[in-house]
């Protein structure tokens, strides 16, 4: 069976943020300015940078793919949560019947 406990999610600080962007930014222009310097031909430098573009834009897809995941799993956990909640108020554990 699936954890029905709620993850608790902390914020993303501004500071982690800024360094990820940063970090990102950093990186594709290393790579960048490295294809840019290559000493090849203008066919090997786009095949390389449309090869960038490929992969940036994958990594992209794959952590939006994965954050929509775990946001499903969140909502569901959270409805079976719920509908235990309610089957537990409503049974009484020690059939006692209401006078």
């Amino acid at each position: 069976m699936t954890d029905v406990t709620p993850s608790v999610q902390r914020p993303t600080t501004a500071a982690f943020f800024v360094q990820s962007a940063i970090a990102f930014g950093v990186s594709l222009l290393a790579l960048l300015v490295g294809i840019a310097r290559l000493p090849v031909g203008p066919w090997e430098r786009g095949y390389l940078g449309l090869g960038l573009v490929f992969v940036v834009s994958s990594a992209f897809t794959l952590a939006k793919c994965v954050r929509d995941r775990q946001e499903v799993s969140e909502v569901t956990n959270r409805v079976d949560k719920a509908r235990i909640d309610k089957l537990l108020t409503e049974v009484d554990p020690f059939g006692q019947s209401k006078v």
